[in-house]
């Protein structure tokens, strides 16, 4: 008996290019980007950069890297730095804040709502005290939407508090934006409404949008120009990169196409409330559902050829735009013909 096709839900980076975006990569004008920097990548980065609202951008091959040279640039070896818990900083990074950033972590308590705190909290945390053996604290990582809070999307106003409070302790903010375009789409709001206050922000272009790599990382010109040498001593530096960048010019042009996906995520996390499954409903494009087993759920799942990923102590399932409403529905009638056959 023939396998049924695998309905991907792992995550929204297993997209991958579609016709019009391989033909925008093998038509890109291109350059050497760490000589005379790409003419491609150029257009790239100054698009964001206008998204976004700063000054200046630069693309990184991965997010990893934007927030790695971001907290490098911020942080002092020893700096303590702030993160919600289950940030991606935190948890997703290979610990690369403290191995390679040199700083120490330290997570604040959801207490404003699913992934992150309130004004309060930042306040008291960025005060070290005077004592000169105590750590020093500089830095702010904000993540919206928040991965391990099942995509959930901080809202303008709470964000703007949230980094005035970190100016009050004299703390730099960094924004991890893997997903800012959906949070952006989530909330009706430009992406330049959700990086008010912030030093630094890192944004993914090889997620919902489909692009096959790359990140870009934004902030004033002369944090730019030193990411740029960062990113040069991580081995990020690349050659033709317009090939890249070209696709990610294609990407930026699907933004408003995400609520294609939280549309589908409401849906598959209805079907699955109504089979049972303990969900919380979606802000974004990830649905959380809480089992008994997650291991055992996770392993049954991949034999009816439906893949999802462990995520704080539940299933993440993604949607993205390689998944149709008619895959969630297919994916829906597989779980519910096999938790049938458990009765």
């Amino acid at each position: 008996m023939t396998k049924p096709a695998p309905i991907d839900l792992r995550s929204d980076t297993v997209t991958r290019p579609d016709d019009s975006m391989y033909a925008a990569m093998s038509a890109a004008q291109v350059g050497d980007d760490v000589l005379d920097h790409d003419p491609t990548m150029r257009a790239l980065e100054d698009e964001v950069a206008r998204l976004l609202g700063t000054a200046a951008a630069l693309w990184v091959p991965t997010g990893t890297q934007g927030n790695l040279i971001a907290l490098a640039l911020h942080l002092r070896r020893g700096d303590r730095f702030l993160a919600p818990r289950g940030a991606h900083v935190l948890t997703h990074e290979l610990g690369s804040a403290a191995w390679l950033a040199g700083g120490m972590p330290d997570p604040l308590e959801w207490s404003a709502g699913p992934g992150r705190p309130t004004p309060d909290v930042i306040r008291a945390a960025a005060d070290g005290g005077a004592r000169y053996d105590a750590l020093r604290t500089t830095l702010l990582c904000l993540e919206n939407t928040h991965n391990e809070a099942g995509g959930a999307v901080v809202p303008p106003h709470e964000h703007a508090q949230l980094a005035a409070a970190a100016r009050d302790g004299g703390l730099a903010v960094h924004l991890d934006g893997a997903r800012l375009w959906n949070a952006s789409v989530a909330l009706g709001v430009p992406p330049a409404a959700l990086t008010v206050g912030v030093d630094s922000a890192q944004v993914c272009l090889s997620k919902g949008l489909g692009a096959p790599v790359g990140s870009v990382l934004a902030g004033d010109r002369d944090f730019i120009a030193e990411a740029r040498r960062m990113r040069k001593a991580l081995g990020g530096g690349v050659r033709q990169g317009g090939v890249l960048a070209a696709a990610g010019l294609i990407a930026l042009k699907r933004i408003d196409q995400l609520a294609e996906d939280h549309a589908h995520a409401a849906r598959l996390a209805s079907g699955l409330a109504g089979l049972g499954f303990d969900v919380t409903t979606p802000q974004t494009n990830i649905v959380l559902a809480a089992v008994p087993d997650v291991r055992l759920s996770l392993a049954r799942m991949r034999a009816l050829g439906v893949l999802a990923v462990p995520m704080a102590g539940k299933i993440r399932f993604v949607t993205h735009r390689d998944v149709t409403e008619a895959d969630v529905d297919e994916a829906l009638r597989r779980i519910g013909e096999d938790q049938g056959g458990q009765r």
